[in-house]
């Protein structure tokens, strides 16, 4: 019989990856490669998926809100939590996108891995689909994610976002301005046909809260 889940090494880190929760692959370690999180911090991760990065945040921060519309990735992420040693930093929630959000909560880091390929409605059905479609231009969660994200940031905050070369960089660098933030290509990495990117957006004045 063939095991339920995989596992994964991140540094020390270990963890499992159940059947229908996406598997790491290069755009998770290559965000995970540009977190830095400070002692104290607040850190909220998008679409947590496994909870790498909100395992690996947890290690430093005060508390992790880790979010997911899968429950079955919520219940993946509570195990490898508390097998890494960091349950009681990691809170999981079940919503799609910001809605598990309290309205007054502000986090110093926003992390998210979005679904970022461009994609047909029938590619949608499953939860593994649901972790990398974007839509017809890659870009339906992204926007979503980016109207919605410097309003969940402190004056100090960052969001970090991975995303394709195929769902249109520059535009999501554009948004970010429009928003207030500094935007910039903080990694990139060249894989098959397409070059996955984090994007830092930051406020650019930040004084205060």
């Amino acid at each position: 019989m063939s095991s339920p889940s995989k596992s994964v090494y991140f540094r020390s880190f270990l963890f499992h990856v159940s059947k229908d929760v996406y598997y790491p692959a290069e755009d998770t370690f290559l965000l995970a490669e540009n977190v830095h999180v400070n002692q104290g911090d607040l850190v909220l991760d998008m679409g947590t998926g496994c909870g790498i990065l909100a395992i690996l945040a947890a290690d430093k921060a005060q508390k992790v809100v880790a979010i997911d519309v899968n429950p079955q990735a919520l219940r993946c992420t509570q195990m490898n939590a508390e097998r890494n040693g960091v349950a009681e930093r990691v809170e999981t929630r079940l919503g799609n996108l910001f809605e598990p959000v309290m309205g007054e909560e502000r986090f110093n880091l926003v992390l998210f891995n979005a679904p970022y390929l461009p994609s047909t409605e029938e590619e949608t059905n499953a939860w593994l689909d649901r972790a990398w479609s974007g839509g017809p231009s890659g870009r339906r969660i992204i926007d979503r994610f980016l109207s919605e994200a410097p309003k969940h940031i402190t004056r100090k905050g960052k969001v970090l976002l991975v995303q394709s070369t195929l769902s249109d960089i520059q535009e999501t660098l554009r948004k970010l301005e429009e928003q207030g933030l500094s935007a910039r290509i903080l990694a990139e990495e060249k894989v098959a046909f397409e070059k996955i990117v984090v994007i830092a957006g930051e406020y650019r004045h930040s004084n205060g809260r």
